[in-house]
């Protein structure tokens, strides 16, 4: 097909339509192509009320949506920024939802399960033979094109992918929906294409019986069960599903990444390259009546966190289609993708706390090695014991470790009140008091308090302090490296 036509405004090419669906900061409506007459869906974002974060999450989204361009992938036709506007042009997939088709559907069995999910791992496969992981598939993203029947599932929403090279693991954030996250994420261990297969895996447990293999009110308990990959095949819904639909289920849902099946090799099992001879082909009514319980109770919660979103104001980074009144698209994601990447800032902030705990304990234990670990060799620093100088370099540190903290074992320090500022994907700024207790030279128990602020950059997937300032208000001598403070 044609690259997109390039034009300086939208209006110049498109005509809209109804509204289909609306987030936070953006509004998604029908248009109308005016010289062929085609209709699309367009994701209007309005760029004045989205941060830096945001708008280089929406151009992301652009890029990444252009390089793919698959049957079973809901395209990007165009993207066209403006003033205070930019568009995004999609296939308008009228559908809706893959599994609330299925509940619909007269007969369904596991040679069906078995041609839905064959079309959501070419989706995966194209995407990641294009470098992309998508780290958000669930049914909200599992579209159809059409109503017709046999109509191809679509994969949407691309608004948590990311890109990477080849094999690439990296720690990319915590991002995606609580029942499909991987072990790996939840670990905060490095990952990159096998959490789309874990997805997958998920996803082709539901589709046989109509409930998800990991489920629990509290999601602490469900976060241990996915780490565990404690799943198991129930009587008697499973004893009617065959041993090489469960055989690939156990590929995608293996716990250690790098012993997960791909999505190419998936492809190749026998339960889908030879479904007609290997897949059942038995109605299976027990998993659509399960299916229809599960898919009340996700609209349920969507619906619950789409007031959540509304009232704390949060923006819905993510775009998926759904019914509505015809049939045609699309609304932002009600799952809990938003409530996760404010986990993720919770979390991120505590990983900067427990990173700026390690820098004080190494210090406590005169560790001058592992502080130098955590220290950029470059990093600058205000210190009263400097007389107002800024510092750069190791060798003022190294001074107090070598000759004074060495001898003196005794000091406790409290971390009070940290607040975290987060710059960025990679940098983050700490400030907290610091209380210092000592037992001095006469046996007195004495205590000292200063302020600090700490500013953190990520490298190599490493955080390393780059810039301390500490205060000289309370006591300039009571400084962990002062000798003054606990030799008195």
């Amino acid at each position: 097909m044609a690259a997109p036509l390039v034009c300086t405004r939208f209006s110049d090419n498109y005509e809209l339509k109804e509204e289909l669906g609306k987030g936070a900061f953006s509004v998604v409506r029908k248009c109308i192509q005016k010289h062929t007459g085609l209709e699309f869906a367009a994701k209007i974002i309005n760029t004045k009320k989205l941060s830096a974060r945001d708008f280089q999450k929406l151009e992301r989204e652009a890029r990444i949506c252009r390089k793919l361009q698959h049957p079973n992938i809901v395209r990007l036709h165009d993207s066209i920024q403006e003033e205070l506007f930019h568009y995004l042009v999609f296939d308008l997939v009228t559908g809706g939802e893959l599994f609330e088709d299925i509940v619909a559907r007269e007969f369904y069995s596991e040679a069906d399960a078995s041609h839905c999910i064959q079309q959501i791992l070419e989706s995966v496969n194209h995407c990641h033979t294009n470098g992309v992981v998508h780290r958000d598939l669930k049914p909200e993203n599992l579209l159809l094109a059409s109503k017709v029947k046999g109509a191809a599932v679509k994969l949407a929403d691309f608004g948590l992918a990311i890109e990477v090279q080849g094999e690439q693991q990296a720690w990319f954030g915590f991002a995606g929906t609580p029942g499909y996250l991987s072990p790996e994420v939840l670990k905060k261990e490095p990952y990159g294409k096998p959490v789309d297969i874990w997805a997958c895996g998920v996803i082709l447990y539901i589709l046989l019986v109509g409930y998800p293999p990991f489920w629990d009110e509290d999601q602490h308990r469900l976060y241990a069960q996915i780490k565990a990959g404690a799943y198991d095949y129930p009587s008697p819904e499973w004893d009617t599903v065959t041993p090489d639909a469960k055989n690939l289920i156990n590929q995608m849902l293996t716990v250690n990444p790098a012993k997960r099946v791909t999505a190419s090799d998936a492809l190749k099992h026998p339960w889908i390259c030879y479904r007609e001879k290997v897949a059942s082909a038995v109605h299976r009514q027990e998993t659509v009546d399960c299916l229809k319980k599960f898919n009340a109770r996700r609209k349920l919660k969507g619906a619950i966190l789409t007031t959540m979103l509304a009232t704390r104001n949060f923006s819905s980074r993510s775009i998926a289609t759904n019914k509505k009144g015809d049939g045609s698209q699309v609304k932002e994601s009600t799952e809990s993708n938003t409530t996760l990447e404010d986990d993720d800032v919770r979390a991120r902030k505590q990983e900067i706390v427990k990173i700026t705990e390690q820098l004080i304990e190494s210090i406590n234990n005169a560790d001058f090695e592992a502080y130098t670990k955590i220290c950029d060799p470059h990093m600058t620093a205000f210190e009263p014991e400097a007389l107002g100088n800024l510092l750069e370099g190791m060798e003022f540190h190294k001074f107090y470790f070598d000759h004074v903290l060495g001898k003196n074992r005794g000091i406790n320090t409290t971390v009070l009140n940290p607040t975290v500022h987060l710059l960025g994907d990679d940098a983050a700024c700490i400030a907290y008091i610091i209380l210092v207790q000592y037992i001095d030279k006469q046996g007195v128990p004495r205590s000292h308090q200063y302020e600090e602020t700490r500013v953190w950059h990520r490298r190599d997937n490493k955080w390393q302090n780059v810039h301390s300032h500490r205060s000289a208000s309370v006591a300039s001598t009571s400084s962990a490296f002062s000798p003054s403070a606990i030799n008195k």
